[in-house]
């Protein structure tokens, strides 16, 4: 079923324009990234939380402000997610080493944990599915990924 359903996008792909790729990439991409959310591990953290650490984790240590900005949210909401992830201890404040006005923010080794955790629970789930493709198709979702991946560096 999976080798016709290819066999089809290839050839629509060939014929598709732009608009409609990119309904269809929007769709795929969101319930992919829905799918892998349910495989996390449920615990008191929102999506919003994690991501914070993840990126934190990603960038090394940010101060508030280019956290927000890697976010794409407001400082006050990135206040009180940084608020609570300190009060659980997944989050750590450092005096910046030249803007004695600002902090660096950086995960604990516990707030690090996490992230691994949920990296490796929705690994896991998407490892799973992976095996059950084609190798000609995983070969597909290769490159699609390095396009997807170039399509995001470059942003605009």
């Amino acid at each position: 079923m999976l080798n016709i359903v290819t066999e089809r996008m290839a050839v629509m792909s060939k014929r598709i324009a732009p608009a409609a790729l990119a309904a269809m990439l929007g769709d795929a991409i969101s319930r992919l990234g829905r799918r892998q959310r349910q495989a996390r591990p449920v615990g008191e953290l929102t999506q919003n939380q994690i991501s914070v650490l993840t990126s934190l984790e990603l960038g090394g240590a940010l101060t508030p402000r280019e956290l927000a900005d890697a976010e794409r949210v407001q400082p006050p909401t990135m206040t009180k997610v940084l608020a609570r992830l300190e009060e659980l201890g997944l989050l750590q404040r450092t005096p910046h080493p030249t803007d004695r006005r600002q902090v660096l923010l950086s995960a604990t080794s516990a707030g690090h944990d996490i992230v691994v955790e949920q990296r490796r629970a929705k690994d896991e789930w998407l490892t799973r599915v992976l095996t059950r493709l084609t190798p000609a198709e995983r070969q597909i979702l290769c490159q699609a990924a390095e396009i997807m991946s170039r399509i995001a560096r470059e942003g605009d």
